[in-house]
């Protein structure tokens, strides 16, 4: 019976596929006449919207390419960082059942209220407010049935298709089959909500000693692989910063510090930092959700990514070339002269503002245009880095236009340089005709 769903579902997920196609060409007919960036604008959203249609497994493969500036366009991450990750609620009792089955009768008989209208409705999980024996609100976030059923099966058919793929000599040094591996293995992260709870434990730990930073408390012992009881926040998301009331300095600050924390002196950074997950409460807490996905920067790699973004503060185009193209786990055939020449003119562009006036966004994102150009990939996990920071800045000047976000970095940057770990070797070095003297 497995198989036939499978043939059934690689049956759709073709005809839905090859409707983009066909919707794409249809597009383009009636708008022949388009610029290269248009041209790219258009191919993200037709992209977005087959991701939607396709379901949990797709949604979240187009959030994960959303992170990879250094791969595709501005067009196409435009398009894929909207996905809406937003899908029809499950039926009250279905959920209702989910809680049944997955906590034990004396845990299940604490939650006496359970609100049947989700807070929120994606496609993995839906939240809904419950109220405890004790009185208090909670939120409670419950795995959709059958979604682990539905993604393992999708996972299974791009494994297929990856390998057919991977047998054109062209497409084997894409390394398919392994991407598609280690999607899956994030992927079933998200779906082990314990790997969340214990991702919660840690920034809870993280942020300790920072009144102020704070991630929702957890109710442990109604917490299971399918189910997370926990503090129901209220307050404003950073998606809606006009909103935002209290000491907006300080929140702005706040945010900014934690994100540093994160990136240089812990190197465990939420690798779904958006604005719709950060909460802003009147109390004057920043509060982190929605913690499935994270990154940790292998401790090897601490060093090379501090070096490169200190060169990024001090706008050393020459050493940002150097750092990225000697530790690039894939680099094309590139004259390094002209990529090296690429990325001193662009911060040739910055030289003479105060970093306060520098955006970090203008910045790395004409960076991940030249490596993109010349073919020169970065580690996933620095990608995921990059969007906290960006995300920092953005809140940060939304509630605060006057933070210097790197006048805040560099003293971390500095600190954290002490205590770095060794470095691994790099996988190459600078051209002889162009390296430093």
């Amino acid at each position: 019976m497995r198989a036939v769903l499978l043939v059934v579902r690689a049956v759709w997920i073709s005809l839905v596929l090859g409707w983009a196609f066909v919707s794409y060409g249809a597009r383009r007919a009636v708008r022949w006449r388009l610029t290269p960036e248009a041209k790219e604008r258009l191919r993200g959203q037709v992209m977005a919207t087959t991701f939607e249609r396709l379901g949990a497994t797709f949604i979240k493969f187009g959030q994960i390419l959303s992170t990879r500036p250094d791969l595709l366009g501005p067009g196409y991450i435009e398009a894929l960082s909207k996905l809406q990750d937003q899908v029809s609620p499950v039926k009250s009792e279905a959920i209702l059942g989910v809680l049944d089955r997955e906590l034990p009768p004396a845990a299940r008989a604490r939650l006496v209220e359970v609100d049947p209208a989700p807070i929120a409705a994606a496609s993995v999980a839906q939240v809904h407010r419950g109220v405890l024996d004790t009185g208090e609100a909670v939120a409670l976030k419950i795995q959709r049935p059958g979604v682990r059923r539905l993604i393992h099966g999708d996972l299974s058919i791009l494994g297929l298709w990856a390998r057919a793929v991977s047998l054109i000599p062209s497409m084997r040094p894409l390394s398919l089959p392994g991407s598609v591996e280690r999607f899956g293995v994030s992927l079933a992260g998200q779906l082990d909500f314990r790997q969340e709870a214990a991702n919660n434990r840690r920034f809870a730990e993280m942020f300790a000693d920072t009144e102020g930073l704070d991630v929702p408390r957890l109710h442990e012992e109604l917490c299971t692989e399918r189910v997370l009881t926990m503090e129901l926040v209220e307050g404003v998301k950073g998606s809606e910063p006009d909103r935002v009331g209290g000491d907006r300095v300080r929140l702005a600050e706040l945010g900014t510090k934690a994100v540093l924390r994160m990136v240089f002196e812990e190197g465990f950074v939420h690798a779904d930092l958006h604005p719709g997950n950060i909460i802003l409460t009147d109390e004057g807490r920043v509060v982190f959700i929605d913690l499935g996905m994270v990154a940790e920067i292998p401790p090897e790699l601490k060093r090379p990514w501090v070096v490169t973004f200190t060169a990024l503060g001090q706008q050393d185009g020459a050493e940002v070339a150097r750092q990225l193209y000697i530790y690039s786990p894939q680099v094309g055939e590139l004259d390094y002269a002209r990529y090296e020449a690429e990325l001193v003119a662009h911060f040739d562009r910055f030289h003479g503002k105060p970093l306060g006036q520098v955006e970090i966004a203008e910045v790395v994102g004409g960076v991940m245009n030249i490596l993109r150009r010349y073919r020169v990939t970065i580690d996933p996990s620095f990608t995921v880095v990059n969007i906290a920071i960006l995300v920092a800045e953005g809140l940060g000047k939304q509630l605060d236009p006057d933070i210097d976000f790197v006048g805040l970095a560099m003293p971390v940057l500095l600190n954290s340089a002490l205590a770095l770990p060794p470095s691994i070797e790099p996988r190459r070095q600078v051209p002889a005709a162009t390296a430093p003297a």
